[in-house]
C-alpha cells in the first residue's frame, strides 16, 4: 500500500513536481471554495482588468458548493462537484498562479495542458464522503461573491483534507491510467 503524502498550502512548485497520477494525499492549510458561478465572474474581471477577490498565486480551489452548517459543526455536507463545469475558466485562472483544483470526474485536454504549462495539479475528492470531508474543515469564511449563497467563494482553513492526484504536472491522468488498466487485466483474463 501506498504511503499517504502529507501536503501544506500554499503549493510549492517542489510539492507539485512530487506527486504522480494516483498518489494518495492530504491537505493542511487554506483552500478556496468555488463554484461555476464564482469562476464566471473572476474570468469576467480578469477580462476586465479587474483585481480578483483573492490572491490565487499557489493557492488550491475546492469545487463545492457547501450546505449550511448544522449546530456546533463549521460547516454542512461538502462534497465535490462535477469539475469539467469549471473546464472554460480554469486555465485562465491557471496564468493569475492557481496551483492546485480538486473536484470529481475528468478534465478536458485544454485544462489538462494548462496544467503542464503552468505547473498546477488536480485532485480527485474522496467520492460519496461529504460528511468525512466536512469535518476535515475546521474554520470557513465567505470572501467573495456572498449573495451567491453556497456558490460564493469561501476561505476555508483545512486539516488532512484527504484526496487522490488525478492529474499531475506531466499530464498523466488516472481517468485514463485506471481504464488502459483495467483493459490490459480484462485482456489478461481472457487469455488464462
Amino acid at each position: 500500500m501506498s504511503t499517504v503524502k502529507k501536503l501544506t498550502t500554499p503549493l510549492t512548485d517542489e510539492q507539485i513536481r512530487s506527486l504522480k497520477a494516483g498518489d494518495q494525499v492530504t491537505i493542511t492549510g487554506v483552500i478556496y471554495s468555488a463554484r461555476d458561478a464564482a469562476h464566471q465572474r473572476m474570468v469576467d474581471a480578469l477580462k476586465e482588468n479587474k483585481p480578483l477577490p483573492v490572491d490565487l498565486k499557489n493557492q488550491v480551489i475546492y469545487y463545492a458548493g457547501p450546505t449550511p452548517a448544522k449546530p456546533g459543526k463549521v460547516i454542512g455536507s461538502c462534497g465535490p462537484t462535477t469539475s469539467g463545469r469549471m473546464d472554460a475558466y480554469s486555465p485562465a485562472l491557471m496564468e493569475q498562479g492557481l496551483k492546485g483544483m480538486i473536484g470529481k470526474g475528468p478534465r478536458s485536454r485544454e485544462v489538462i495542458a494548462a496544467m503542464k504549462k503552468h505547473g498546477a495539479v488536480y485532485f480527485a475528492a474522496i467520492g460519496g464522503a461529504a460528511a468525512l470531508i466536512a469535518d476535515t474543515i475546521k474554520k470557513v469564511e465567505v470572501v467573495a461573491y456572498e449573495e451567491l449563497g453556497p456558490e460564493a467563494i469561501r476561505r476555508m482553513e483545512v486539516e488532512n483534507y484527504p484526496c487522490i492526484v488525478a492529474v499531475d504536472c506531466e499530464g498523466n491522468d488516472l481517468y485514463e491510467i485506471g481504464v488502459k488498466q483495467y483493459r490490459i487485466e480484462e485482456q489478461t483474463l481472457e487469455q488464462e
